[in-house]
């Protein structure tokens, strides 16, 4: 049984309610991202947990539970594809991860998963932490209930080069870093064949790959790429070997390019993507996860709190011109999907992005899109999630004004449902 299948009896399994309750749920307005369109009075029909039917309004049985939404408008619940949950926001320490311990760091992550559930994201790509498997582990004790968050896709661990942009940097030479902080630094294709294995064998849905340098890794340049091709095409072919996909950190036009020719589903940051690199990618169908809030954060509260030097540095080169590429791709029809690099910044604020995609180029109606439909096609669980088709999950937010005229209404949810429970 691949791994795709596997996924699939997972997210399942996790999902559906302990009971088999039947409700509906009453919708003034509902955004629907498959068609692009907004209808006016709705009902849905839920059951096991999923969408079994999406009407016009009227009348409910008599005695049957509803939820009345009649005074909101009604969405898909929300997908980010670029999250860190289980880890420490970023500090002006670039040691900060060697002061926490695995367990402190496991209440930490169920801390950060409420909040992005509560933020009305119910789906999340987390794409690591630097104690390996934490992402696994915060996973499964949101699938078993044991901890209330989204429905999370993880990748266990960092593929990286050692002393690169996946590694804790930033320290005395002599300091011994843990082993579990090291459990995807690759020294050739051959290792990195080896270690995705593992990181497969130890609960990865998916993998990521660091392809350049990071903004907040010291000693790194975002601009310089990092793990070979060769390296790169390994972990692609062990991956799809498994029935999964590969998504790359690649700030760099050459890292990006690199990255995309040897077989990678997505590049997050994009930050330095160059026309060759957006065509590049338009052509091969490879989604851009372009998180263009991050860098005003940095900016703001780094200078405040006094982050390193160069981690400001590299966040100023990086930043507007990420959003230049943001604006580039969208013109050029690149498929980009929602992703925020929440962890960087405070868990719970990822609707803040919605703004600055529409500012840089996309209507309100492409944002939500970024974040339901096109978030669950890359995920591959369009099937699940991002829709309130029939068969759907009942994954869904209501707000209270109108993020058609104002995309960050979205800032500000008023109510979540996940798998058919009201949660807030």
């Amino acid at each position: 049984m691949n791994r795709t299948i596997l996924a699939a009896i997972a997210l399942l399994t996790a999902s559906t309610p302990a009971h088999a309750e039947t409700l509906y749920v009453r919708a003034g307005r509902l955004v629907d991202p498959e068609t692009g369109t907004v209808q006016a009075a709705r009902l849905l029909r839920v059951e096991n947990g999923r969408v079994a039917a999406n009407t016009a309004d009227g009348p409910v049985p008599a005695g049957a539970k509803l939820v009345d939404w009649s005074a909101y408008t009604v969405l898909p619940g929300l997908i980010d594809m670029h999250v860190h949950l289980a880890d420490t926001l970023q500090t002006n320490n670039p040691a900060e991860p060697l002061l926490h311990s695995p367990m402190e760091i496991a209440y930490i992550g169920a801390r950060n998963a409420r909040a992005t559930l509560m933020a009305g994201f119910t789906s999340v790509h987390d794409v690591g932490s630097f104690r390996a498997y934490a992402d696994v582990e915060l996973r499964n004790a949101i699938n078993r209930g044991d901890v209330i968050g989204p429905r999370v896709s993880a990748v266990g661990a960092y593929v990286t080069v050692p002393g690169g942009g996946g590694e804790v940097t930033g320290f005395s030479p002599d300091v011994k870093v843990p082993d579990d902080m090291r459990a995807g630094v690759v020294a050739d294709a051959a290792d990195t064949v080896r270690k995705v294995n593992t990181l497969f064998q130890f609960g990865a849905d998916s993998i990521k790959l660091i392809a350049t340098g990071a903004v907040l890794a010291q000693g790194t340049e975002p601009g310089q790429q990092e793990l070979s091709p060769e390296e790169m095409r390994a972990a692609v072919e062990v991956a799809k070997s498994r029935g999964s996909w590969v998504t790359a950190h690649a700030h760099g036009a050459d890292g990006i390019k690199a990255a995309i020719n040897a077989g990678v589903k997505a590049i997050e940051h994009a930050s330095l993507i160059d026309d060759e690199g957006i065509a590049l990618a338009k052509a091969k169908g490879v989604w851009l996860d372009m998180d263009i809030y991050n860098g005003d954060y940095i900016a703001e509260v780094g200078r405040k709190e006094g982050w390193p030097a160069d981690m400001l540095r590299k966040n100023d080169e990086t930043t507007d011109a990420q959003r230049q590429g943001f604006r580039k791709a969208v013109k050029a029809g690149a498929r980009i999907a929602y992703a925020t690099d929440a962890g960087v910044f405070p868990h719970g604020l990822n609707a803040r992005q919605f703004k600055y995609m529409v500012r840089y180029g996309m209507t309100p109606m492409q944002a939500i899109q970024s974040a339901t439909t096109s978030a669950a096609a890359l995920l591959g669980w369009n099937k699940d999630v991002g829709a309130l088709s029939p068969g759907h999950y009942a994954d869904m937010v209501a707000v209270g004004a109108d993020p058609l005229a104002d995309v960050a209404a979205l800032e500000h949810i008023d109510h979540v449902m996940k798998g058919g429970e009201v949660v807030r």
